[in-house]
Formats: C-alpha cells, structure tokens, sequence
C-alpha cells in the first residue's frame, strides 16, 4: 500500500505532517522535491549520445513498427 505525505526536514530528522500507520523498522521510500525553489526544465538535463543516425527519416517511416519487428 502506498501514502502520500508532506514532511519538512529540520535539523538531520523528517517530520512528518502526520502519522503512518508503519510498523517499527518499517522501510519506506522517501521521495525529495525542492517546492518553490525555481522550476525545471527538460533543458537541464545533460544530453546524451544514442549513437550515429543510421539513416534519414522521413514522414513515411514506421519507426516504432521497425523496432517491434525487430527491423532497423
């Protein structure tokens, strides 16, 4: 089962704005967003290479039907 809860981390621990039901040793999966601290953008990630272009493409290629038959 998944909760959803705000927390704010304050001196090394998080507070929880509520409870959990969580059993003692619980692991869970914390998940950290800057709110309001500016946005992002998808040009801040670095880019990356996937290689040489193999060749042109044009409006009538079917590339992801290429990929699913194992063309290309």
């Amino acid at each position: 089962m998944s909760h959803i809860v705000e927390a704010t981390y304050e001196n090394g621990v998080l507070k929880l704005a509520q409870a959990l039901p969580l059993n003692d040793r619980e692991k869970v999966r914390v998940t950290i967003e800057r709110l309001g601290r500016g946005a992002h953008s998808v040009f801040d990630i670095r880019p990356i290479s996937l290689g040489q272009v193999l060749r042109p493409l044009t409006r009538d290629d079917d590339v992801l039907g290429e990929m699913l038959e194992g063309r290309g």
